[in-house]
Protein backbone atom coordinates (compact mmCIF):
# COMPACT_ATOMS: atom_id res chain seq x y z
CA UNK A 1 0.00 0.00 0.00
CA UNK A 2 1.70 3.34 -1.34
CA UNK A 3 1.43 6.18 1.53
CA UNK A 4 2.70 9.57 1.14
CA UNK A 5 6.01 10.57 3.26
CA UNK A 6 6.51 13.63 2.76
CA UNK A 7 4.55 17.21 4.18
CA UNK A 8 4.89 19.56 0.96
CA UNK A 9 4.60 23.57 1.61
CA UNK A 10 3.82 24.47 -1.94
CA UNK A 11 5.78 27.64 -3.29
CA UNK A 12 3.96 30.66 -4.62
CA UNK A 13 2.17 30.74 -7.80
CA UNK A 14 3.18 26.99 -8.46
CA UNK A 15 0.87 24.11 -8.33
CA UNK A 16 2.88 20.84 -6.87
CA UNK A 17 2.82 17.78 -9.46
CA UNK A 18 3.67 14.76 -7.11
CA UNK A 19 3.09 11.78 -9.30
CA UNK A 20 3.53 8.31 -8.41
CA UNK A 21 6.19 6.35 -10.66
CA UNK A 22 6.25 2.46 -11.37
CA UNK A 23 8.79 0.16 -12.95
CA UNK A 24 7.64 -2.81 -13.35
CA UNK A 25 9.90 -6.27 -14.18
CA UNK A 26 11.93 -3.31 -16.56
CA UNK A 27 14.89 -5.14 -18.65
CA UNK A 28 17.54 -3.91 -21.03
CA UNK A 29 20.02 -5.63 -23.05
CA UNK A 30 22.61 -3.72 -24.65
CA UNK A 31 23.49 -7.22 -27.23
CA UNK A 32 24.39 -10.01 -25.11
CA UNK A 33 24.81 -7.59 -22.18
CA UNK A 34 21.95 -7.76 -19.88
CA UNK A 35 22.12 -3.44 -18.24
CA UNK A 36 19.16 -3.73 -16.37
CA UNK A 37 17.73 -6.96 -14.92
CA UNK A 38 14.04 -7.24 -13.87
CA UNK A 39 13.72 -4.26 -11.99
CA UNK A 40 11.11 -2.93 -10.27
CA UNK A 41 10.34 -0.07 -8.24
CA UNK A 42 6.87 1.79 -6.60
CA UNK A 43 8.22 5.59 -6.16
CA UNK A 44 5.12 7.46 -3.79
CA UNK A 45 4.30 10.61 -5.12
CA UNK A 46 6.89 13.86 -3.86
CA UNK A 47 9.66 11.36 -3.05
CA UNK A 48 13.27 11.39 -3.81
CA UNK A 49 14.61 8.27 -5.00
CA UNK A 50 18.68 7.70 -5.00
CA UNK A 51 19.39 4.96 -8.01
CA UNK A 52 23.12 4.53 -6.31
CA UNK A 53 25.48 1.57 -7.00
CA UNK A 54 29.15 1.55 -8.89
CA UNK A 55 29.73 2.74 -12.61
CA UNK A 56 27.84 -0.13 -14.73
CA UNK A 57 25.52 -1.30 -12.12
CA UNK A 58 22.29 -0.25 -14.62
CA UNK A 59 21.63 3.17 -12.74
CA UNK A 60 21.96 5.82 -15.20
CA UNK A 61 20.08 3.57 -18.36
CA UNK A 62 17.55 3.05 -15.82
CA UNK A 63 17.06 6.65 -15.90
CA UNK A 64 17.53 7.06 -19.33
CA UNK A 65 14.65 4.50 -19.67
CA UNK A 66 12.24 6.88 -17.87
CA UNK A 67 12.83 9.92 -19.74
CA UNK A 68 12.63 7.77 -22.80
CA UNK A 69 15.93 7.98 -24.31
CA UNK A 70 16.56 3.64 -24.00
CA UNK A 71 13.90 1.30 -25.00
CA UNK A 72 13.57 -1.48 -22.79
CA UNK A 73 13.47 -5.27 -23.61
CA UNK A 74 10.80 -5.57 -21.12
CA UNK A 75 8.94 -3.81 -18.99
CA UNK A 76 6.51 -0.96 -18.23
CA UNK A 77 7.11 2.43 -16.98
CA UNK A 78 3.85 4.19 -15.47
CA UNK A 79 3.20 7.52 -14.02
CA UNK A 80 0.08 7.62 -12.03
CA UNK A 81 -0.67 3.65 -13.18
CA UNK A 82 -1.02 5.05 -16.90
CA UNK A 83 1.97 3.49 -18.92
CA UNK A 84 4.22 6.43 -20.84
CA UNK A 85 6.53 3.54 -22.59
CA UNK A 86 4.57 4.38 -25.91
CA UNK A 87 5.60 7.89 -25.68
CA UNK A 88 8.76 9.72 -27.28
CA UNK A 89 11.16 11.72 -24.94
CA UNK A 90 9.33 15.31 -25.07
CA UNK A 91 6.43 14.29 -24.58
CA UNK A 92 6.68 12.49 -21.09
CA UNK A 93 6.68 15.91 -19.70
CA UNK A 94 9.79 14.57 -17.63
CA UNK A 95 12.28 16.88 -16.66
CA UNK A 96 15.89 16.15 -16.73
CA UNK A 97 19.23 17.56 -15.17
CA UNK A 98 22.33 16.08 -17.04
CA UNK A 99 25.48 16.26 -15.10
CA UNK A 100 27.25 18.85 -17.36
CA UNK A 101 24.35 20.71 -17.12
CA UNK A 102 24.12 21.12 -21.20
CA UNK A 103 23.07 24.52 -20.90
CA UNK A 104 23.23 26.49 -24.73
CA UNK A 105 26.55 28.56 -24.09
CA UNK A 106 25.53 31.10 -27.39
CA UNK A 107 22.10 31.60 -25.41
CA UNK A 108 21.64 33.93 -22.39
CA UNK A 109 19.95 32.63 -19.06
CA UNK A 110 16.41 33.01 -19.91
CA UNK A 111 17.18 31.57 -23.48
CA UNK A 112 18.14 28.40 -21.78
CA UNK A 113 15.59 28.29 -19.22
CA UNK A 114 12.57 29.25 -22.45
CA UNK A 115 13.77 26.79 -24.33
CA UNK A 116 11.67 23.34 -23.37
CA UNK A 117 8.94 25.50 -23.24
CA UNK A 118 9.37 26.86 -26.37
CA UNK A 119 10.24 23.48 -27.90
CA UNK A 120 6.77 22.38 -27.07
CA UNK A 121 5.09 25.35 -28.68
CA UNK A 122 4.57 28.30 -25.92
CA UNK A 123 4.79 31.34 -26.95
CA UNK A 124 4.80 34.85 -25.78
CA UNK A 125 3.72 36.28 -22.32
CA UNK A 126 3.12 33.03 -20.97
CA UNK A 127 7.20 32.11 -21.61
CA UNK A 128 8.24 35.43 -19.76
CA UNK A 129 5.86 34.47 -17.22
CA UNK A 130 7.17 31.23 -16.33
CA UNK A 131 10.74 31.77 -16.73
CA UNK A 132 10.43 34.93 -14.39
CA UNK A 133 8.53 32.09 -11.66
CA UNK A 134 11.39 29.65 -12.13
CA UNK A 135 14.51 32.02 -12.23
CA UNK A 136 12.85 33.52 -8.64
CA UNK A 137 12.78 30.43 -7.46
CA UNK A 138 16.35 29.61 -7.78
CA UNK A 139 17.22 32.53 -7.05
CA UNK A 140 19.04 33.97 -10.26
CA UNK A 141 16.43 36.25 -11.48
CA UNK A 142 18.74 39.21 -11.68
CA UNK A 143 21.32 37.22 -14.05
CA UNK A 144 18.66 36.49 -16.71
CA UNK A 145 20.71 38.22 -19.52
CA UNK A 146 23.88 36.32 -18.65
CA UNK A 147 25.66 33.70 -21.00
CA UNK A 148 26.43 30.86 -19.44
CA UNK A 149 30.03 31.16 -19.24
CA UNK A 150 29.15 34.51 -16.92
CA UNK A 151 28.12 32.23 -14.17
CA UNK A 152 29.86 29.88 -11.50
CA UNK A 153 29.20 26.56 -11.64
CA UNK A 154 26.35 26.43 -9.09
CA UNK A 155 24.86 29.32 -10.44
CA UNK A 156 24.88 27.19 -13.70
CA UNK A 157 23.53 23.99 -12.40
CA UNK A 158 20.55 26.57 -10.90
CA UNK A 159 19.64 27.74 -14.15
CA UNK A 160 19.69 23.84 -15.84
CA UNK A 161 17.51 23.36 -12.88
CA UNK A 162 15.12 26.40 -13.65
CA UNK A 163 14.98 24.98 -16.94
CA UNK A 164 13.67 21.44 -16.55
CA UNK A 165 11.43 22.89 -13.58
CA UNK A 166 9.53 25.35 -16.16
CA UNK A 167 7.80 22.42 -17.95
CA UNK A 168 6.33 21.31 -15.03
CA UNK A 169 7.17 18.00 -15.64
CA UNK A 170 5.73 15.08 -14.04
CA UNK A 171 8.62 13.55 -12.74
CA UNK A 172 11.86 15.41 -11.82
CA UNK A 173 15.28 13.28 -13.15
CA UNK A 174 18.89 14.41 -11.96
CA UNK A 175 22.21 12.33 -13.39
CA UNK A 176 24.69 12.84 -11.15
CA UNK A 177 24.02 16.59 -10.94
CA UNK A 178 26.32 17.81 -8.21
CA UNK A 179 29.51 15.64 -9.67
CA UNK A 180 31.37 18.53 -10.89
CA UNK A 181 31.14 20.70 -7.88
CA UNK A 182 33.48 21.11 -5.87
CA UNK A 183 32.60 19.92 -1.75
CA UNK A 184 31.31 22.75 -0.11
CA UNK A 185 29.16 24.03 -3.20
CA UNK A 186 28.25 20.70 -3.54
CA UNK A 187 26.39 20.55 -0.09
CA UNK A 188 24.73 23.85 -0.57
CA UNK A 189 23.28 22.67 -3.91
CA UNK A 190 22.43 19.55 -2.29
CA UNK A 191 20.28 21.63 0.27
CA UNK A 192 19.31 23.59 -2.27
CA UNK A 193 17.70 20.81 -4.75
CA UNK A 194 15.84 19.16 -2.02
CA UNK A 195 14.26 22.07 -0.57
CA UNK A 196 13.26 23.35 -4.19
CA UNK A 197 12.05 19.29 -4.32
CA UNK A 198 10.12 19.55 -1.06
CA UNK A 199 8.49 22.93 -1.96
CA UNK A 200 7.09 21.94 -5.50
CA UNK A 201 5.93 18.65 -4.40
CA UNK A 202 8.06 16.81 -7.06
CA UNK A 203 8.77 13.34 -7.29
CA UNK A 204 12.28 13.04 -7.92
CA UNK A 205 14.92 10.20 -9.40
CA UNK A 206 18.77 10.77 -8.75
CA UNK A 207 21.69 8.78 -9.96
CA UNK A 208 24.44 9.06 -8.06
CA UNK A 209 27.72 6.70 -7.40
CA UNK A 210 28.02 9.06 -4.32
CA UNK A 211 26.98 7.39 -0.77
CA UNK A 212 27.09 10.69 1.27
CA UNK A 213 24.83 12.28 -1.29
CA UNK A 214 22.06 9.80 -1.38
CA UNK A 215 22.24 9.35 2.31
CA UNK A 216 21.36 13.07 2.59
CA UNK A 217 19.45 13.89 0.04
CA UNK A 218 17.29 10.67 -0.53
CA UNK A 219 14.03 9.64 1.11
CA UNK A 220 14.37 5.80 -0.26
CA UNK A 221 17.81 4.29 -1.96
CA UNK A 222 17.77 1.73 -4.54
CA UNK A 223 21.36 0.06 -4.39
CA UNK A 224 22.47 -1.56 -7.52
CA UNK A 225 24.28 -4.11 -9.10
CA UNK A 226 25.00 -5.66 -12.05
CA UNK A 227 21.74 -4.63 -13.43
CA UNK A 228 19.73 -6.04 -10.01
CA UNK A 229 18.09 -4.04 -7.22
CA UNK A 230 19.64 -5.66 -4.23
CA UNK A 231 17.88 -3.28 -1.68
CA UNK A 232 15.36 -0.32 -1.95
CA UNK A 233 14.72 1.02 1.32
CA UNK A 234 15.44 4.51 3.44
CA UNK A 235 18.80 5.35 4.25
CA UNK A 236 18.84 4.96 7.85
CA UNK A 237 17.41 0.70 7.11
CA UNK A 238 20.17 0.72 4.10
CA UNK A 239 23.01 1.62 6.89
CA UNK A 240 21.85 -0.69 9.88
CA UNK A 241 19.86 -3.47 8.36
CA UNK A 242 21.88 -3.98 5.34
CA UNK A 243 20.34 -6.92 3.51
CA UNK A 244 23.10 -8.53 1.17
CA UNK A 245 26.87 -8.41 1.59
CA UNK A 246 27.10 -5.92 -1.78
CA UNK A 247 24.87 -3.80 0.18
CA UNK A 248 27.01 -3.81 3.54
CA UNK A 249 29.84 -3.11 2.29
CA UNK A 250 28.95 -0.48 -0.62
CA UNK A 251 27.51 2.00 1.76
CA UNK A 252 29.72 3.64 4.46
CA UNK A 253 32.57 1.66 6.17
CA UNK A 254 32.89 -1.74 7.77
CA UNK A 255 34.56 -4.54 9.88
CA UNK A 256 34.23 -8.21 8.97
CA UNK A 257 35.35 -10.60 11.62
CA UNK A 258 35.60 -14.38 11.11
CA UNK A 259 33.43 -16.70 12.90
CA UNK A 260 31.02 -19.76 13.34
CA UNK A 261 27.75 -19.96 14.79
CA UNK A 262 27.74 -22.68 17.81
CA UNK A 263 24.32 -22.77 18.87
CA UNK A 264 21.09 -20.89 18.76
CA UNK A 265 18.59 -20.58 21.48
CA UNK A 266 15.88 -18.78 21.98
CA UNK A 267 16.20 -16.31 18.68
CA UNK A 268 19.65 -15.53 19.93
CA UNK A 269 22.81 -17.26 18.17
CA UNK A 270 25.73 -17.82 20.04
CA UNK A 271 28.84 -16.39 17.52
CA UNK A 272 32.07 -17.52 18.34
CA UNK A 273 34.51 -15.47 16.85
CA UNK A 274 38.16 -16.18 14.68
CA UNK A 275 39.80 -13.00 16.84
CA UNK A 276 38.91 -14.96 20.12
CA UNK A 277 35.26 -13.28 21.79
CA UNK A 278 32.01 -15.01 22.04
CA UNK A 279 28.91 -12.86 21.66
CA UNK A 280 25.76 -13.39 22.12
CA UNK A 281 23.45 -11.56 18.92
CA UNK A 282 19.99 -11.94 17.60
CA UNK A 283 19.87 -14.82 15.09
CA UNK A 284 19.28 -14.63 11.68
CA UNK A 285 16.58 -16.58 9.68
CA UNK A 286 18.75 -17.84 7.27
CA UNK A 287 21.66 -19.20 9.43
CA UNK A 288 21.80 -22.19 11.23
CA UNK A 289 24.11 -23.68 13.93
CA UNK A 290 27.45 -24.51 12.57
CA UNK A 291 27.62 -22.61 9.95
CA UNK A 292 30.28 -20.15 9.07
CA UNK A 293 29.69 -16.50 9.04
CA UNK A 294 30.83 -13.19 8.83
CA UNK A 295 29.90 -10.76 11.29
CA UNK A 296 29.55 -7.02 9.95
CA UNK A 297 30.01 -4.19 12.64
CA UNK A 298 30.59 -0.13 11.45
CA UNK A 299 33.84 1.59 12.79
CA UNK A 300 31.84 3.97 15.19
CA UNK A 301 30.49 0.62 16.84
CA UNK A 302 33.23 -0.70 17.93
CA UNK A 303 34.87 0.46 21.69
CA UNK A 304 38.51 0.04 22.52
CA UNK A 305 39.48 -0.56 26.38
CA UNK A 306 42.62 -1.25 28.30
CA UNK A 307 41.11 -4.16 30.45
CA UNK A 308 39.75 -7.77 29.20
CA UNK A 309 35.93 -8.19 29.75
CA UNK A 310 33.00 -10.17 28.58
CA UNK A 311 32.64 -10.00 24.77
CA UNK A 312 36.37 -8.84 24.04
CA UNK A 313 38.85 -9.78 21.72
CA UNK A 314 42.36 -8.95 21.86
CA UNK A 315 43.71 -6.57 19.47
CA UNK A 316 47.56 -5.16 17.95
CA UNK A 317 46.78 -1.18 17.83
CA UNK A 318 48.23 0.75 15.04
CA UNK A 319 48.12 3.82 13.46
CA UNK A 320 45.54 6.99 15.01
CA UNK A 321 44.74 9.11 12.34
CA UNK A 322 42.96 12.23 13.38
CA UNK A 323 39.81 13.55 11.15
CA UNK A 324 37.62 16.39 11.73
CA UNK A 325 35.97 15.91 15.32
CA UNK A 326 36.71 12.26 15.01
CA UNK A 327 39.63 10.16 15.40
CA UNK A 328 40.37 6.91 13.54
CA UNK A 329 42.33 4.36 15.28
CA UNK A 330 44.14 1.52 13.16
CA UNK A 331 44.01 -2.33 14.73
CA UNK A 332 44.57 -6.14 13.81
CA UNK A 333 43.27 -9.07 14.75
CA UNK A 334 45.05 -11.77 16.81
CA UNK A 335 43.33 -14.10 13.22
CA UNK A 336 44.99 -11.46 11.41
CA UNK A 337 42.36 -9.20 10.31
CA UNK A 338 42.43 -5.40 10.26
CA UNK A 339 39.96 -3.44 11.80
CA UNK A 340 38.81 0.62 12.05
CA UNK A 341 37.90 1.84 14.91
CA UNK A 342 35.99 5.78 15.09
CA UNK A 343 35.91 7.53 17.94
CA UNK A 344 34.97 11.17 19.33
CA UNK A 345 38.36 12.94 18.98
CA UNK A 346 39.03 14.21 22.72
CA UNK A 347 41.10 16.91 24.06
CA UNK A 348 43.24 14.88 25.84
CA UNK A 349 43.74 10.92 24.20
CA UNK A 350 43.63 8.58 26.05
CA UNK A 351 47.37 7.82 27.50
CA UNK A 352 46.55 4.09 28.96
CA UNK A 353 47.61 1.45 26.03
CA UNK A 354 43.70 0.02 24.95
CA UNK A 355 44.88 -3.44 23.55
CA UNK A 356 40.91 -4.99 23.62
CA UNK A 357 37.55 -4.23 21.53
CA UNK A 358 33.95 -4.57 22.28
CA UNK A 359 30.46 -3.61 20.47
CA UNK A 360 29.46 -0.70 21.60
CA UNK A 361 26.18 -0.73 23.81
CA UNK A 362 24.09 0.01 21.09
CA UNK A 363 26.02 -1.37 18.19
CA UNK A 364 23.54 -2.69 15.39
CA UNK A 365 25.89 -5.57 13.69
CA UNK A 366 25.51 -7.69 10.68
CA UNK A 367 25.79 -11.66 10.18
CA UNK A 368 26.33 -13.00 6.57
CA UNK A 369 27.04 -16.74 5.26
CA UNK A 370 30.81 -17.66 5.04
CA UNK A 371 32.25 -19.41 2.23
CA UNK A 372 34.89 -22.06 3.95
Amino acid sequence: MRSTQIDKAPVAGVKPAARTLDLEDVTVRYGSALAVDRVTLAIEPGEVVALLGPSGCGKTTLLRVIAGFVRQARGRVRVDGTAIDHLPANQRNVGIVFQNYALFPHMTVSENVAYGLRARGARGPEVDARVSRFLDIVQLGSFRERLPRQLSGGQQQRVALARALAVEPSILLLDEPFAALDRNLRLDMQIEVKRLQRSLGLTTILVTHDQDEAMSVADRIAVMNKGRVEQFDSPVAIYDRPQTLFVNGFIGSTNLLNGRISAIADGIATVVLDAGATLQLPAPADLGPNKPVLLSVRPEQLELSATPGPGAWRIEPGLSLPIGAQLVHEAQTVDGVSLKIVEPRRATPASVARLFCTLAADARPSLFPRST
